[in-house]
Parts: structure tokens; C-alpha cells; sequence
């Protein structure tokens, strides 16, 4: 299955994380809300402007900007 990020995936869908591409700061920072090499993670609900995404991870339902996501590769 080809890499893809974090943003494309779609309401009720489901893929693995690959790696992490942000800058530091903030990759600690989605690295300490769970998401490292292996995780699951599930697209909840997008916002209707677009901006934020509600992700599930590891039992918990997280909110990201667009931007932060987009540095996170999956497949």
C-alpha cells in the first residue's frame, strides 16, 4: 500500500503510521499523543472548513490543524 498523509485519509477510515516528517517541537509533541511507527489511527471527523480533523489514537479522539497532519505518513 503506497504512503500517504495523514491528512488524505477520509471520515471512517483507518491506516498505520509510517513516520513523522514535522519539525521538532511539534513532533515531539504528536510523538507524546501516541503517534509513533505502528500506531493505528482513524480519521473521526473533519471539520466543515477543513482546518482541523478529529483523529482517533489509541482510544483517545484528538483534534490536529492541517498542517501538523500533513507531516504524518501513513499507510
Amino acid at each position: 500500500m503506497p504512503e500517504k498523509n495523514l491528512t488524505d485519509l477520509h471520515e471512517g477510515e483507518r491506516a498505520q503510521v509510517v513516520t513523522l516528517l514535522n519539525k521538532s517541537n511539534i513532533k515531539r509533541r504528536l510523538q507524546d499523543l501516541g503517534l509513533v511507527e505502528g500506531t493505528q489511527v482513524s480519521c473521526v471527523q473533519k471539520s466543515p472548513q477543513g482546518d482541523m480533523v478529529a483523529y482517533g489514537i489509541r482510544g483517545a479522539i484528538i483534534a490536529l490543524r492541517e498542517e501538523d497532519a500533513a507531516g504524518v505518513l501513513v499507510n
